[in-house]
């Protein structure tokens, strides 16, 4: 009988490459790895420096000024982004993550429109911002008469990471497995008494870390706001949805803007609060991870 076998010198050749391969596609993401973290930590160390003589309660306590930046403050674009962030999540959040529901565990992907609806959410996800931001102002603001407020900017923020809340949330539904589905099932439970009680508390920890990704995603945007009146300049607290209001980036915007020194060092300290508040976001979405987890 013929026995078939490789060469020698082939056998050789295969399990020296395959190794070495392997080590140099290490060596290159390693590479990457450290590029980025040099970078990132350049960065963050040139804002802390730049930042570091104006980060005291002057920052956070008084109003902008145009006029002296020893005396200027960020209180009011503080407020406003806590004001657009926290009104996003609370529109964002249940409909995003109902939409979720809805299209992992009662749509029937044989029907033409759930297929169109995936389609479409999948596309809006790589929209740029800007066209989001002049959605807003034709429609949101003028053709609903809701203005250049904080209702507005919370809608239009919220269109934007909708599709990245949905895609998430549908990603840490379909992680759950079946057979938990199946068990309760057979327990005599009811479909939503089991999305409820077992496959949503099973996959809180991705809907969180996602969520929290798409907001830390609005509260950095600039562009649209731009385009829906954001003030570059306000000396008064939003007291209401209706109100007038600016955001961290539109202030950062202005100051760095200016010609002054002065301006720039505040620009550098309003950097550090909003990464300070995305480090507040991202901690409690941590949290709420690791406790889930620790349940299942």
């Amino acid at each position: 009988m013929a026995v078939l076998s490789t060469p020698r010198s082939a056998v050789q050749l295969a399990s020296k490459g395959q190794p070495l391969r392997e080590h140099l596609f290490r060596i290159a993401l390693i590479a990457s790895l450290a590029i980025a973290f040099v970078f990132l930590l350049a960065l963050l160390s040139y804002v802390l420096i730049e930042g570091w003589p104006r980060l005291d309660s002057r920052l956070w306590e008084n109003m902008p000024s145009v006029r002296n930046p020893d005396i200027a403050g960020a209180q009011s674009a503080i407020t406003g982004t806590l004001w657009v962030i926290s009104i996003t999540a609370l529109l964002t959040l249940p409909t995003g993550i109902a939409a979720a529901i809805y299209l992992e565990e009662y749509a029937d992907r044989d029907r033409w429109w759930n297929r169109v609806i995936e389609l479409n959410i999948q596309n809006l996800a790589a929209i740029p911002s800007i066209v989001y931001g002049i959605l807003g102002l034709g429609i949101i603001a003028r053709t609903f008469g809701l203005g250049f407020s904080v209702i507005t900017a919370s809608i239009t923020l919220g269109l934007l990471v909708l599709p990245i809340v949905i895609i998430a949330s549908r990603e840490a539904i379909r992680a759950v497995p079946p057979s938990i589905r199946e068990g309760s099932l057979a327990l005599g439970a009811t479909q939503w008494q089991t999305i409820s009680r077992q496959v949503l508390p099973a996959s809180i920890p991705g809907i969180a870390t996602g969520s929290i990704l798409a907001l830390s995603r609005a509260i950095g945007e600039a562009a649209p706001l731009l385009m829906l009146g954001a003030v570059s300049f306000i000396r008064f607290n939003p007291d209401g949805v209706f109100a007038s209001y600016t955001v961290l980036p539109i202030q950062i915007f202005n100051w760095i803007s200016q010609s002054r020194e002065g301006f720039h060092i505040l620009a550098s300290a309003a950097i550090v609060i909003l990464l300070v508040i995305l480090l507040l976001m991202n901690s409690a979405a941590i949290w709420l991870r690791n406790r889930y987890q620790k349940r299942w």
